[in-house]
């Protein structure tokens, strides 16, 4: 995880959030745990919820038992909370072959959960808290066979506004939507780098920048938004034979 110092766009200082408490859910690894180092390189306390074994709170955020024993958890240890930044990933699977147990597990993880969290929280936030919700590119476009994890994002994107105004004047609430993100900060190159219009693949400190920055007070006057951080990619508009870009007809029933 060195090399994220390679990608560092905005420094945030040591100081920046001292005797600031951050909980993460999904923190162990990939985007999560980027978003756990910066928070402790600015000098945030952070608890952290995901189901990998490790130094942290183990447990499955479906449960609604766990949630709660991680609340006292965190409150008891700490007495507030200033940020909530809810990132653990839903299931995705798709109408072929996802299970409707299997779709409100998703929703459990990606939408229920977050709320839930949000709601027990609300009594222990510090003035100025933040919550910021991981969404997705997702939330506006699809590839077929993922409905489970397309509808948790759309879920958390339309939650993430209604939050902001039940929670007016006492915590913002503002999402995010990554788009192609290479967690081993691979360096990509030729047609996966040149389909985004930044030219690039995204790294993890894309997105923990500005989660960070959305905690900051520097975004004190943004509350209730969703920002895309995708490269460009959903802003280009596609058509057939544009820029060597061809449809091939799927059958019914296929793909």
């Amino acid at each position: 995880m060195r090399k994220m110092c390679i990608f560092a766009y905005i420094n945030f200082t040591s100081m920046e959030f001292k005797d600031k408490v951050a909980v993460v859910t999904g923190g162990a690894q990939g985007i999560g745990r980027c978003i756990v180092e910066e928070f402790r390189r600015a000098g945030a306390q952070v608890c952290v919820i995901d189901r990998q074994p490790g130094d942290h709170f183990v447990g499955d955020i479906a449960d609604k038992r766990v949630l709660e024993e991680f609340a006292r958890t965190v409150i008891r240890e700490h007495g507030h909370v200033d940020f909530l930044v809810n990132n653990a990933l839903p299931l995705m699977k798709g109408i072929g072959d996802c299970s409707y147990e299997e779709f409100q597990y998703a929703l459990s993880v990606g939408v229920t959960a977050p709320f839930d969290l949000a709601k027990l929280f609300a009594p222990h936030f510090a003035a100025g808290a933040s919550i910021v919700n991981l969404s997705s590119s997702r939330d506006r476009m699809s590839q077929p066979q993922t409905e489970s994890y397309t509808a948790a994002k759309g879920g958390i994107a339309a939650l993430t506004h209604a939050l902001a105004v039940s929670l007016a004047g006492k915590v913002r609430v503002n999402s995010v939507s990554p788009g192609w993100i290479d967690t081993d900060f691979t360096v990509y190159e030729g047609p996966d780098a040149l389909q985004q219009p930044a030219g690039r693949v995204g790294h993890p400190l894309d997105i923990a920048n500005m989660v960070l920055y959305l905690c900051s007070d520097k975004a004190g006057f943004i509350t209730g938004e969703n920002i895309c951080i995708d490269g460009g990619m959903t802003r280009q508009m596609i058509y057939h034979g544009d820029n060597g870009w061809s449809l091939e007809p799927v059958e019914a029933g296929k793909g």
